[in-house]
């Protein structure tokens, strides 16, 4: 039988107070995806968001993401993955018991809806709790940064994780953008935050049953991560 993966993508467009859009990050979750459809046999996809329908992709994403093929590609071929998403009350409701793995690809929409939300919060609660795979990859860590567990202590408390970094977050430009700085938060939840070397360089962290990825560099190993968690 095939595993069966849950990816939740933010339904959140707008940056701040910018004008400019934002949304998920398109290789984030092509990269992820791609893994996911080459394996043997491929799991199944369902994907979600907060309010369901169509999930905002960022624009700039498919910019940057022009000259590769795989994001390309999946972006052609595979939008009804995200213009037709599971609201998350719908996923609440018929249980999780069929899935195996979480997956939050990310892109700043995650930092203005699933940070707080909180059917999502009760999403990673259950998933957590029952010994599934939880994971995230850049700006999708929000998700997980606040999420208390049923004994009232954060998840990522005593966790190792990685997320979209301070220094990254001031080399784009939006730091003063943000509703807060993500690598700050996770430390303050008590995690243990590791990075790469060097800005935009791969890393992914995989404590226990908890998988992360710093930036979109990371987005492919994530997804090995979670293939080989499940």
């Amino acid at each position: 039988m095939s595993p069966s993966i849950l990816v939740v993508l933010t339904s959140h467009a707008d940056l701040a107070d910018t004008g400019k859009k934002t949304g998920w990050y398109l290789s984030e979750f092509s990269h992820p995806h791609h893994v996911f459809a080459s394996s043997s046999p491929p799991p199944k996809i369902t994907v979600a968001s907060p309010r369901g329908g169509a999930a905002p992709l960022d624009q700039s994403s498919i910019e940057a993401a022009k000259d590769d093929e795989i994001s390309v590609e999946f972006l052609h071929k595979q939008s009804a993955l995200w213009e037709a998403t599971t609201p998350l009350s719908e996923i609440l409701e018929s249980g999780i018991d069929g899935y195996d793995a979480l997956f939050f690809p990310g892109g700043h929409g995650p930092m203005f809806d699933l940070a707080d939300d909180k059917e999502s919060h009760e999403v990673v609660r259950r998933f957590w709790e029952a010994g599934k795979v939880v994971s995230a990859v850049c700006h999708g860590p929000a998700a997980l940064v606040n999420v208390k567990l049923s004994n009232g202590e954060y998840l990522l408390k005593g966790k190792k994780a990685t997320a979209f970094s301070n220094s990254e977050e001031d080399a784009v430009g939006l730091s003063e953008k943000m509703p807060f700085m993500l690598e700050s938060r996770i430390r303050e939840v008590g995690a243990e935050f590791e990075k790469a070397a060097a800005d935009w360089g791969e890393k992914v962290v995989v404590d226990g049953k908890l998988i992360t990825g710093q930036n979109p560099a990371s987005a492919k190993g994530v997804g090995e991560a979670i293939l080989k968690a499940i």
